[in-house]
């Protein structure tokens, strides 16, 4: 059984950053991809970042790009989301997951296990 906990949200002014972190419980951490998806009030769940078992493949959503910044750190069995120059529609629950692949990927579905999530809010 793997356990997923977020941490880090809170509530920030527009442009202001957050780190996020997700620690895992078990050993097989770093054989997966982990990745963060996030979901506001009347919307589906989606995708905002990926990194691969290793560390060295990220991939973003387009919204996201070159203001959010996702990495890992193996040996803590952690994984970070860095938000940068936030802004309101970034306000949402943001969930952390384990893939079942070591590459990481924008399909939801791919993903098996699920933090609780942590609440960002963004003030305009």
């Amino acid at each position: 059984q793997v356990q997923l906990v977020e941490s880090g949200g809170g509530l920030v002014q527009a442009g202001g950053s957050l780190r996020l972190s997700c620690e895992a419980s078990g050993r097989t951490f770093s054989n997966y991809a982990m990745g963060w998806f996030r979901q506001a009030p009347g919307n589906e769940r989606e995708f905002v970042a990926a990194i691969s078992w290793g560390g060295g493949t990220a991939y973003y959503a387009d919204s996201v790009k070159g203001r959010f910044a996702i990495s890992r750190d193996n040996a803590k069995n952690t994984v970070y989301l860095q938000t940068n120059s936030l802004k309101p529609e970034d306000a949402a629950v943001y969930y952390c997951a384990r893939s079942r692949k070591s590459v990481p990927t924008r399909t939801l579905e791919d993903y098996d296990y699920w933090g609780q999530g942590t609440q960002v809010t963004v003030s305009s």
